[in-house]
């Protein structure tokens, strides 16, 4: 292991402090980088997850695609709980939270949308940074491919429903080219990009072009980090408390989404590789989607729209602990040959 993933937790934090007095420092930059996007996608931000995302696919065998079925479990297990249970305990949170324990704290009006925030949240899993996780934790490549897949395949069709109900809203409406550009850019580009480097390069120097960006998909986390936390200085300086409150019931969603599916997991006996990136995608969300139908039914500066935000600021920290975590217990799980 080398010296980034030996410190990476240290790397992140330092990550998070230049990005919240840079973007403190220097508004002026961040707010330029935030004007490349394209159906609230931030470009930048795209092109260091996609080198990121990039050395998972060169693992990526497409022939081994059609075998992923024979081992349903771990399938079943990322289905039921993205869509049966995450969406559910997250609007439970937000009402709890905020209609309850904060409700002295926080405005009725901002802690109705921030509850609609959550629950935007609740109902978008991952699509590009699970990639990220699985990699970290040497997962299947080929099952995390088709893992995502099937939930993207489904979000087109179930996003709009019930986050419609959760939120008693009957005229939502998807944004569809976040939607689709998403799926595209993380998904069908870099998969493209892996099955062309093999199709051009030999397995030894396939892996060795993996070992050589390992160091490169490091730091564009952590430039990713910089600039998500850039991104919002401001807000985090001006609304220390709100954000701190938004985020006590998305760590405890996260933490709990990841213990109940990693739990189920071991109960299955699906194997480590299998087992750590089914957990990461149910605890990982898809926050382009949240945060661009929170501003298009909200407002910018919406309450919900903070709530998304705060989402975001959380997302690699919390990843990245339950990465170690997975990482020091993948001795509960059976060797990949067991499944």
């Amino acid at each position: 292991m080398g010296i980034f993933e030996r410190f990476l937790s240290l790397w992140v934090a330092l990550a998070i402090g230049a990005g919240v007095g840079l973007g403190l420092l220097f508004p002026p930059i961040f707010e330029v980088i935030s004007r490349f996007e394209m159906y609230s996608v931030n470009l930048v931000v795209a092109v260091l997850i996609w080198l990121m995302i990039y050395p998972m696919m060169l693992k990526v065998d497409p022939s081994c695609l059609k075998d992923v079925g024979r081992k349903p479990k771990g399938l079943a297990l990322t289905l039921v709980v993205n869509w049966l249970i995450k969406p559910f305990t997250m609007a439970a949170l937000g009402v709890l939270f905020f209609q309850v324990f904060f409700a002295d704290l926080v405005p009725a009006d901002d802690a109705s949308q921030i509850i609609a925030g959550m629950i935007l949240l609740g109902v978008a899993p991952c699509t590009a940074m699970v990639f990220v996780w699985s990699h970290l934790t040497n997962g299947d490549a080929n099952y995390t491919l088709v893992q995502v897949s099937i939930n993207d395949l489904i979000m087109v069709f179930a996003f709009a429903p019930i986050a419609g109900l959760l939120m008693g809203v009957t005229d939502l409406t998807v944004p569809w080219g976040t939607l689709v550009l998403s799926v595209v850019m993380f998904i069908v580009v870099p998969l493209a990009a892996g099955i062309v480097t093999q199709r051009l390069l030999t397995r030894e120097r396939i892996e060795r072009l993996g070992a050589s960006l390992k160091p490169t998909s490091i730091i564009s986390l952590l430039l990713t980090v910089v600039l998500l936390f850039g991104f919002q200085a401001e807000t985090i300086v001006a609304k220390p408390l709100l954000v701190v409150l938004i985020a006590i019931p998305l760590l405890i969603q996260s933490y709990g989404i990841f213990g109940l599916t990693y739990g189920m997991a071991r109960v299955l006996k699906l194997p480590f590789n299998v087992a750590a990136p089914a957990s990461m995608i149910g605890t990982s969300n898809f926050f382009e989607l949240a945060v661009a139908v929170a501003i298009s039914l909200f407002g910018l500066s919406s309450a919900a729209a903070l709530a998304t935000v705060v989402g975001v600021l959380i997302e690699v920290p919390v990843m990245l602990s339950l990465v170690a975590f997975a990482n020091r217990t993948q001795r509960w799980f059976p060797a990949p040959s067991a499944s």
